[in-house]
């Protein structure tokens, strides 16, 4: 009787194929780093207390910097029309850096600044008294663009980055860089803001333009 021969099978086992996949989208789930974003990191104020009402702040009108956002994205600074933003931002490190009315530690503040923001500084008494005291006031109404608002609202920040970042030698990207990771960042970081908080008042918008 012929024998029969023995054949090797030509199939593939694929009884691990499922474990390895499994192991292979854990690893992808673990390892993969999913952007987010973040939008802009604003610290809100607390909800307020019916029963316990904020205290009055009684502020100088020279002290506030009034920015205003109509429907059609047109701006009023300062009370003067303007239709786009150019240069708002040297407008507010100009107010901010005033010194109108300096009091004894407002002067110690004028002479630890370098001579590029030295330069900066006037003595104009229709403005801020100093940079203690400066707020700078953005108000929009219902019909104002985000996109506007945003514009605003960076060009604020960027003024005072400016200035953070000239009382420690850097310039404004490498400021707003600095995380404070270490001793050494938050230290560049404490001291370019010291005696000149940033101010930025975001105030309730107008109905009118919903």
């Amino acid at each position: 009787m012929a024998r029969k021969k023995n054949r090797m099978s030509q199939e593939v086992n694929a009884g691990s194929m499922a474990d390895i996949a499994f192991l292979l989208l854990i690893f992808f789930l673990v390892t993969t780093t999913i952007a987010s974003d973040k939008g802009i990191l604003n610290v809100l104020p607390p909800k307020l207390d019916p029963n316990n009402p904020p205290p009055e702040i009684d502020k100088n009108e020279r002290n506030i910097f009034t920015i205003l956002i109509n429907a059609n994205d047109d701006l009023l600074v300062e009370g003067e029309y303007r239709d786009n933003a150019n240069g708002l931002d040297e407008d507010i490190k100009a107010f901010v850096l005033n010194f109108g009315r300096p009091d004894e530690e407002a002067s110690a503040l004028f002479n630890t600044l370098p001579a590029s923001l030295q330069a900066l500084s006037a003595r104009d008494q229709d403005s801020s008294d100093h940079p203690g005291e400066a707020v700078v006031s953005i108000k929009t109404n219902r019909g104002t663009s985000y996109e506007k608002y945003l514009e605003i609202f960076d060009l604020a920040k960027k003024a005072y980055f400016d200035i953070y970042a000239a009382r420690v030698n850097l310039d404004t990207d490498e400021y707003r860089a600095l995380t404070g990771k270490d001793e050494a960042e938050e230290a560049l970081i404490d001291k370019g803001k010291e005696g000149i908080p940033m101010a930025i008042s975001i105030a309730e918008p107008d109905k009118i333009g919903s």
